[in-house]
């Protein structure tokens, strides 16, 4: 089954949803313009059932087939847009200056709506579909919060699926693997307590930016030499900031990063390796340092036999060449972790063609994707619930 007829009529519908998404860019759990558009248009669709507020802003879609009772699955989209000024140029760029969606959740949510609508019209299944619009997902935890709330035993979920955009993998291609496919991650925060002093007598001082300087060094050493180098990790320190004079030797100093792994053990050696060096650089400067280190998103794990039902349907849209079935992991963190921990299911990725990178201002989901999207969504319902 090639892309659907339906879905690529329904394309350029669903290019205006998503360009008046990407013009209406909304932060975290604050989405409260974009989860009305998305209930409304449920809604419109006929939707049997359209719940608001679950995981705080988050909107759930039920949808009945009428081929009789069955099991109930649920498909996933991201609502929540990012920090950042945008710099595309694009008659639809962001009307909030410093807001924009540059993860392309815009378009994971119009590629869900088109599905729910596609699904209402024709309910050629059997059980219940269940199309997730979930905030907060750049940092927030809005799937972990929707999980709370219940998400799965209010609507008896039995199996979850989520997808992603991915830049650089051409336009109808598929990318997805089993276990592994998107790291859990952490933050840490350091701060130094040093003496400060005026520039040129050092020697009265205890210098926090050179006590910095050294911590930045030593902790690559967690990666190079604490861990397994087969094991995958990554710690890097993506803020420094102290001083404030050129002739002043500050007080204080704080560091900050973050810490990526696709293993819970790998993840718990980092932690205690980092707290070893902070206190034993601490010693040898005389200085004091503080260590805050907290774990966020798991890893995104998908389950085996998930995965291979995802690929197939995939490959029954865009063809088994263009389904790259055993990508190496991402190590990015994606908060459909939480949900893939509460039921079986498979993240999957879909190719974005030749644009910039997720998380530049220069980013824009391409429309052309759509089409792909939104057949994969329905493939995966009406194979799961055939009955």
């Amino acid at each position: 089954m090639p892309i659907l007829n339906r879905a690529a009529e329904m394309q350029q519908e669903i290019a205006q949803w998503r360009r008046h998404l990407h013009r209406n860019p909304e932060l975290g759990f604050d989405v409260f313009e974009t989860a009305a558009f998305v209930a409304g248009k449920l809604g419109e669709f006929g939707c049997d059932e359209v719940v608001t507020g679950l995981g705080k802003t988050g909107v759930v879609g039920i949808i009945s087939g009428r081929r009789g009772a069955g099991a109930t699955i649920g498909l996933r989209a991201d609502m929540d847009a990012l920090p950042i000024t945008e710099a595309t140029g694009k008659p639809y760029a962001s009307a909030k200056p410093g807001k924009m969606h540059a993860c392309g959740h815009d378009g994971h949510t119009a590629m869900l709506l088109g599905a729910a609508k596609y699904l209402a019209e024709t309910r050629n299944f059997a059980g219940t579909v269940a199309v997730i619009f979930q905030p907060a997902e750049e940092g927030g935890g809005g799937g972990h919060e929707m999980i709370k709330d219940g998400l799965m035993e209010r609507f008896g979920i039995r199996k979850v699926f989520g997808m992603h955009n991915m830049p650089g993998l051409p336009v109808g291609h598929f990318a997805i693997r089993p276990g592994p496919i998107m790291a859990a991650t952490a933050e840490f925060t350091l701060r130094i307590k040093g003496r400060g002093g005026h520039a040129a007598i050092p020697h009265a001082t205890i210098d926090p930016i050179v006590i910095g300087s050294h911590l930045v060094s030593a902790l690559q050493s967690v990666v190079a030499r604490s861990t397994d180098p087969v094991e995958s990790l990554v710690v890097s320190v993506t803020k420094f900031h102290a001083g404030d004079a050129y002739n002043v030797i500050p007080e204080t100093a704080e560091l900050a990063g973050t810490v990526r792994t696709l293993k819970p053990e790998v993840a718990q050696i980092a932690e205690q390796r980092m707290r070893a060096i902070c206190t034993g650089i601490a010693g040898s400067f005389g200085a004091e340092i503080e260590f805050d280190y907290d774990a966020n998103y798991p890893v995104t794990f998908n389950h085996a036999e998930e995965t291979v039902f995802a690929a197939d349907v995939a490959a029954a849209i865009a063809g088994e060449t263009n389904v790259h079935r055993d990508i190496q992991p991402l190590m990015g963190g994606e908060d459909f972790s939480y949900m893939l921990q509460a039921r079986p299911g498979a993240f999957i990725f879909l190719g974005n063609g030749d644009t910039a990178g997720l998380h530049h201002p220069a980013y824009d989901f391409n429309d052309d994707t759509a089409a792909y999207g939104v057949s994969y969504w329905v493939k995966l319902a009406e194979t799961a619930l055939a009955g």
